[in-house]
């Protein structure tokens, strides 16, 4: 889940529909931005337009769907409406992202992060290490409602600890993700939990319940993947342990207390306190912490310890150790690392608004409707919308929002409870849209936990197992509700 990104409500979210466009027209910018980016992935190493080629390229897709648009009698006001809405509905996220760049600065500073890495490397043995961090996540996720909070806090610890007993970065971020999502699918306190059913016209509750049908065999199936993957894995660090432990311990001042910063930050949230909140007080916490706990660390990063906290906000921190893999652990960017990804969601909005502005997520949605003859084609169709929007307006709200408008009376008119849509809108709108690089939930989960979305999306399981397992429950006609007038 993105945390609480100001969510329009559902009136005000109209759903443009452009009767002068045609689906070829509509289709142009998705595919000039599917053979831009991979231009620049596969034969451009990344790097076609420089350091931010991504999103010049999610600006020029905006550039081809205007031009679209201007001929087919869209105004530039309409274009420029929509892509306003939507930068609106990311400050929320950016101003997160700021505080999760600081969080993660002043955690490193003040020990926090390095005291999670030497605690854990005692307690979490390697032959379970991967289900171990699916279960983790799931049950931080499940209680603060937010993967992308998770991501921040525990993630991090478990990517540190993992990275130190020579597992794979991309197999941890995979179960860390997998936990988180899980979470974030089933919790009361997500915004995507409460908005699918609210798009579909059911209750939040009845959307719970029947939504673990699926969810629940897709975690567990994910579990026992891992627990296999643990069983293949060569942990190196493991004999190295002792070398770690002492490393950490002689370059920082390693107490419980450092715990109580996280803790805090925890209780916050599962009381429901706003997440800027939340996290604004997890770097203040770590601030004084820093200078109660690591003074000695603070002067050796710059000649005043108030401008050493400062620099881990805003700037970056690098704290040296005699071991490699530590010293790339123990670096953070502050608030200025962060700025790439800001910039990414941003064009992703500006890309999304022109694409809903002149009305080609609408065309392309109302295309899959017409192929859903059959129940199966029916769920089909949403699946499919789902991952395209994910992947064209770069938000998974509106692989949430349009589909649901767009196949709500699609499925009264096929006899099927509002809950079958909410479930499949979840399924595989929500766990689908951190697969996808250039989208708000791929871009902040590979910056937060330092593992790219190449590297960790064969093992985010959960996530893309999902959307088979509501299309296996739709063919096998498993657990499909009815109306009760039908």
């Amino acid at each position: 889940m993105q945390e609480n990104k100001n969510l329009p409500e559902n009136e005000d979210h109209d759903i443009i529909n452009n009767i002068e466009l045609n689906i070829w027209e509509a289709l142009i910018p998705v595919v000039a931005l599917m053979l831009m980016l991979a231009y620049n992935i596969f034969y451009a190493g990344g790097e076609l337009l420089g350091e931010y080629s991504n999103q010049f390229i999610l600006l020029l897709g905006g550039l081809v769907a205007a031009i679209v648009g201007f001929f087919n009698k869209v105004n530039i006001k309409t274009m420029i409406t929509e892509i306003i809405d939507n930068l609106k509905s990311v400050l929320i996220p950016i101003m997160i992202l700021f505080l999760v760049g600081a969080l993660a600065g002043t955690w490193l500073v003040s020990g926090i992060i390095p005291a999670m890495v030497y605690y854990g490397l005692q307690v979490l043995n390697p032959s379970i290490f991967l289900p171990a961090s699916v279960v983790i996540a799931a049950i931080i996720s499940v209680a603060t409602g937010s993967s992308w909070t998770t991501s921040a806090t525990v993630g991090i610890a478990l990517v540190g600890i993992g990275t130190a007993l020579g597992i794979p970065t991309g197999m941890i971020a995979g179960a860390v993700i997998s936990g988180a999502y899980f979470g974030d699918k089933m919790s009361p306190l997500s915004d995507t939990t409460n908005l699918a059913p609210a798009m579909a016209g059911t209750d939040l509750f009845t959307h719970i319940r029947y939504m673990s049908i699926t969810t629940v065999p897709t975690i567990l199936i994910t579990i026992v993947v891992f627990s296999i993957l643990s069983l293949t894995i060569d942990t190196s660090g493991n004999a190295d342990v002792s070398g770690l432990l002492n490393t950490i311990s002689n370059t920082f001042n390693i107490s419980p207390y450092l715990f109580i910063v996280p803790l805090v930050v925890i209780i916050l949230i599962v009381t429901k306190t706003k997440p800027l909140i939340a996290l604004g007080v997890g770097v203040l916490l770590a601030a004084v912490f820093a200078f109660i706990f690591q003074s000695d660390i603070l002067n050796t990063l710059s000649d005043s310890n108030f401008q050493s906290i400062i620099n881990a906000i805003f700037i970056d921190t690098e704290i040296t150790t005699d071991n490699e893999k530590l010293n790339e652990l123990f670096s953070a960017g502050g608030m200025q690392g962060m700025l790439w990804t800001i910039f990414l969601i941003c064009c992703a909005m500006v890309f999304g608004g022109i694409m809903d502005g002149i009305g080609a997520l609408t065309r392309i949605t109302d295309a899959l409707l017409k192929i859903a003859s059959s129940v199966f084609g029916l769920f089909a169709s949403t699946v499919v919308s789902c991952l395209g929007l994910n992947a064209i307006a770069s938000d998974q709200y509106l692989a949430i929002v349009i589909p649901g408008k767009m196949f709500k009376k699609a499925f009264e008119d096929k006899g099927l409870a509002p809950e079958n849509l909410s479930r499949s809108l979840e399924d595989s709108g929500t766990v689908t849209s951190v697969l996808i690089p250039w989208n708000t939930c791929g871009a902040y989960q590979s910056t937060v936990l330092g593992v790219g979305v190449a590297d960790y999306f064969v093992y985010a399981i959960f996530n893309w197992l999902s959307p088979f397992m509501t299309l296996f429950f739709a063919a096998l006609n498993i657990k499909i509700k009815q109306l009760a007038s039908k």
